[in-house]
């Protein structure tokens, strides 16, 4: 039986409750936080930084105000997520499709590292974004190669997992090659994670760790989503020239990796706000996965058997995940995962009064817009009705962001400096006895 009552009422409101929690997961992974803690002991020869993500130049400044001694280094990031270093060069190339000015990057960066001794240090910081921003081809394969390549996973649904999978395979900079090249000199990598399950060859595509999947592999994903690569990318792929660094490769002995900031610790970041206001926080996963609107109506029944039978758990609650959706574009819309989620979720719930929700990426851009994501509330539905919109029209265009921007309800936070994967909250009001 459905419960019946009035709402709980909280301190705040239930939107901005949701974008503190949002706001606390983004502030959990911010690199001047979380890199200090994790650097090394100064080594006998030169330390030199290298890096790539949409962190690596907040992380880059992080070390530089937290190393006395000497350095010098590269790393690159999205084109406005630079900050000003004085001993680290930092280079803004595209995300998510490459661009020359990232090739460049990817190419002076393995320069750097060519000429290193047993002594040497080399210091590589890597977050989200940085497959995109490491795009050297590997040899016979051209830039104009890997952004068709990367345009056709981009829209084809696949995971991301099996997107840097195929990356791997097509570079000369990643799946453990940035680190071969370092050798004899000792790596140190700093992973602030944007992947499900934390693996450390899919973070930037591992350019500093080793690569058990190979060519077949990455073949295989193409063909799963009937995508056609020119026929240069199918030869480096069918003849194995473009395999990876193996586990076995003695180049990578001196190679470790620190995890400094996950998924998981900016969910529980998000918590610790939720309980503050008095409201009983649930992590459902920090690695969901599968096509944005299928897991927005899931979400909506676990959401509703909350809301109305206080199952599995007691309202007033939130319900906190995390993970990288997909979206196979079949329309003419521009995309985003959060905001697909969460229109799908809207339509689902069908204006409960008593749910709420924002979902958004901690790196402040959700698929190619500069948006993170958005809001829902009880009156998004008849809000959007009253403006001419139509809500499952705009969902089945992949128009998400058509939908929330008419509306009003994007949360934009500008570049954040950071990236541990996409936010999702689904704040449930509970009822009192009247």
């Amino acid at each position: 039986m459905a419960l019946q009552g009035r709402r709980h009422r909280f301190s705040a409101t239930p939107r901005v409750l949701l974008r503190q929690m949002f706001d606390a997961a983004i502030a959990s992974a911010q690199p001047a936080l979380c890199v200090p803690p994790h650097l090394p002991n100064p080594p006998r020869g030169r330390l030199i930084v290298v890096g790539a993500g949409k962190a690596s130049a907040a992380m880059a400044r992080a070390v530089e105000e937290n190393w006395s001694g000497p350095l010098s280094g590269l790393v690159v990031t999205r084109y406005g997520y630079a900050v000003p270093c004085e001993r680290i060069d930092i280079v803004e190339a595209a995300h998510p499709v490459p661009d020359a000015a990232g090739m460049d990057a990817a190419q002076r960066m393995l320069e750097r590292v060519g000429a290193l001794h047993e002594d040497d240090l080399v210091l590589c910081l890597l977050s989200g974004g940085g497959s995109a921003l490491l795009p050297l081809p590997a040899p016979g394969l051209t830039l104009d190669h890997k952004q068709i390549v990367s345009r056709a996973l981009l829209r084809s649904g696949a995971t991301i997992s099996e997107i840097n999978c195929v990356r791997r395979h097509l570079s000369a900079i990643k799946g453990g090659r940035l680190a071969a090249a370092c050798h004899p000199a000792r790596v140190l990598t700093l992973l602030i994670s944007d992947v499900p399950s934390d693996r450390p060859s899919d973070i930037a595509s591992g350019p500093t760790v080793a690569d058990p999947t190979t060519c077949a592999d990455a073949l295989a994903i193409l063909r799963r989503y009937d995508i056609e690569p020119p026929g240069p990318v199918r030869d480096v792929l069918e003849s194995g020239r473009g395999e990876s660094v193996k586990p076995s490769d003695p180049r990578l002995i001196g190679s470790a990796v620190r995890m400094i900031a996950t998924p998981q610790l900016a969910l529980e970041a998000a918590a610790c706000v939720a309980r503050a206001a008095g409201i009983a926080p649930y992590i459902l996963g920090d690695a969901i996965e599968g096509e944005a609107r299928d897991v927005g109506t899931v979400f909506a029944g676990m959401a509703l058997q909350v809301a109305e039978r206080n199952q599995p758990f007691a309202a007033p609650c939130v319900l906190l995940s995390g993970g990288e959706t997909s979206v196979t574009v079949r329309g003419s819309g521009r995309g985003g995962r959060n905001v697909e989620f969460l229109l799908s979720l809207a339509i689902a719930l069908e204006g409960h009064s008593g749910i709420h929700a924002l979902a958004g990426d901690t790196d402040g851009v959700d698929g190619q817009e500069e948006i993170a994501g958005a809001c829902i509330g009880p009156d998004s539905l008849v809000r959007a009705w009253s403006l001419g919109l139509k809500p499952q029209e705009m969902l089945a265009n992949n128009d998400g962001h058509g939908f929330f921007t008419a509306l009003g309800d994007s949360v934009l936070t500008g570049p954040t400096l950071t990236n541990v994967n996409d936010f999702r909250a689904i704040l449930i009001e509970g009822l009192v006895s009247q």
